[in-house]
């Protein structure tokens, strides 16, 4: 029955659309299971507030349609970012875990220097603008529903050619900015902030940590 299944909802992140994730939902759905989601949501022009509201309606009809029992939660970049609002404002869901992948939770360099240049400003988008650039009060993850981080270390991408990074990085995100306080498990691999969805590696971790709530010791 789809009820007894265990389904998952990947939110997307800047100018992405969720199909680059085919690689990572495969994995989890072959090797562990899962019913695998995709939410898309207009990543320029959507207000956060837009866009945990459609997250909400998604997820609600998710949850009618198939009789959900359980559902995990995975973010890669600003779909993390989306998600942490998303439980800030809609806190009953379906029992389960969630991950972040490069997620900025604590600020972006990148995004705020990409801000600093006319022409690419408005390409960012509300909710970065919203999130990353605009002054924000201190994130932290107060929800009781288990959070893993994945950070990258491998600095390639298009990122390097606005932003230089004097840290561990994964091209677009520093790893230091990933580090939300609260969360239950954190996690560095040598993979770019894009390779993420095509990481074996990754996708072993994520179905470690959303089968046990802590990555694998040998990661």
């Amino acid at each position: 029955m789809a009820g007894d299944k265990t389904h998952l909802v990947y939110v997307h992140g800047l100018w992405l659309t969720g199909r680059e994730s085919l690689f990572l939902r495969r994995r989890l759905s072959q090797e562990r299971g899962y019913v695998c989601h995709v939410f898309s949501y207009p990543s320029v022009s959507a207000t956060m507030n837009d866009v945990t509201e459609r997250l909400h309606d998604f997820v609600t009809m998710l949850v009618r349609q198939h009789n959900i029992k359980r559902m995990h939660f995975l973010g890669h970049s600003l779909g993390g970012l989306v998600l942490l609002r998303f439980f800030e404002r809609y806190h009953d869901q379906p029992p389960g875990r969630l991950i972040f992948l490069g997620t900025p939770c604590v600020c972006s360099k990148a995004a705020q220097d990409l801000a600093r240049i006319g022409w690419i400003a408005p390409l960012i988008g509300r909710p970065v603008a919203e999130e990353l650039v605009l002054a924000r009060e201190p994130r932290q993850w107060r929800q009781q529903r288990e959070l893993g981080i994945i950070a990258g270390s491998k600095p390639v991408g298009l990122g390097r050619l606005f932003v230089r990074f004097d840290e561990e990085s994964d091209g677009t995100i520093a790893v230091d900015e990933t580090k939300l306080p609260g969360a239950t498990d954190h996690l560095v691999l040598p993979v770019s902030h894009t390779g993420m969805n095509f990481s074996a590696r990754v996708a072993r971790q994520v179905g470690e940590f959303l089968e046990k709530g802590h990555f694998s010791l040998d990661a």
